[in-house]
């Protein structure tokens, strides 16, 4: 059902079952999957294509132009997949250069005024709550949490099931795995969201033990990562770890100058 009042681009291809409100203006060679519901007084970008069963809340802005001085108008892209719900007044661009994207995948939920820059690489099942933002080329891996009003500088990481908590900034990767706040600082494992996601007591105590030399251990984080692959047994999780903090570009968030009571 496509609301009489809606402005749809004569080369937007709108698949079957799609439900678009009023006063929904969709631009110029968009897809919209079927299944998917577009509320009143939300705008679709040109070049934008939204998989199947999203859901658009009012006056959200899905792929419009990036906010990026050298952008000359240019073909540039957002790709939606599937089950995303965008909520009140929530911004996603395209990418900044032609051919290039901005990727969002599947389940993801964005809250009320969260913030998706260009060139943004956005995994599944991820959270982003109210005000919440992110500036340009961002990876953001699985089941990250971002509370409210969390800011995020351009090409950092989000590793997996890391969270931020609210008013927290990073400039640097976050950690798979770790809780992080204020300005990036590790301040424990995310407990709650490994065991909710079926990790068992021995590979969280297994990577509890990790943090522990990672971010109590010394200043030294080469010396660090040394001393946990040193260890007799490195698990699958703990390897993934590594491996996110030994390739990271930007440094990865330190933890506090204190005992590791947060990691026993």
């Amino acid at each position: 059902m496509i609301d009489s009042t809606a402005r749809i681009s004569p080369t937007a291809r709108i698949e079957g079952d799609v439900e678009i409100g009023p006063n929904v203006i969709v631009g110029d060679h968009s897809v919209i999957g079927s299944g998917t519901r577009i509320m009143a007084n939300a705008v679709i970008g040109p070049w934008t294509t939204l998989g199947q069963d999203n859901i658009i809340h009012y006056g959200a802005i899905i792929g419009h132009d990036p906010q990026d001085f050298g952008y000359g108008g240019e073909e540039s892209r957002l790709e939606v997949g599937n089950g995303n719900c965008f909520r009140e007044y929530v911004t996603i661009h395209r990418g900044n250069r032609e051919g290039t994207a901005t990727v969002i995948g599947d389940n993801n939920y964005f809250m009320v005024q969260s913030h998706v820059a260009h060139n943004c690489s956005i995994g599944n099942n991820v959270i982003l709550a109210g005000g919440a933002l992110l500036a340009g080329h961002v990876t953001m891996e699985d089941r990250v949490i971002v509370s409210g009003n969390c800011v995020v500088h351009q090409f950092c990481r989000i590793g997996t099931l890391s969270m931020m908590r609210g008013l927290s900034r990073t400039s640097r990767d976050v950690p798979p795995f770790c809780i992080m706040d204020e300005t990036h600082t590790v301040r424990t494992i995310n407990l709650v969201g490994l065991r909710r996601n079926g990790f068992d007591s021995g590979r969280v105590r297994a990577i509890k033990n990790a943090f522990k030399v990672l971010f109590r251990g010394g200043p030294n984080m080469r010396e660090n990562l040394a001393a946990v692959e040193a260890e007799p047994e490195v698990t699958e999780d703990v390897r993934y770890l590594l491996d996110f903090i030994k390739s990271s570009k930007r440094g990865v968030c330190f933890g506090r100058s204190v005992s590791g009571a947060e990691f026993d």
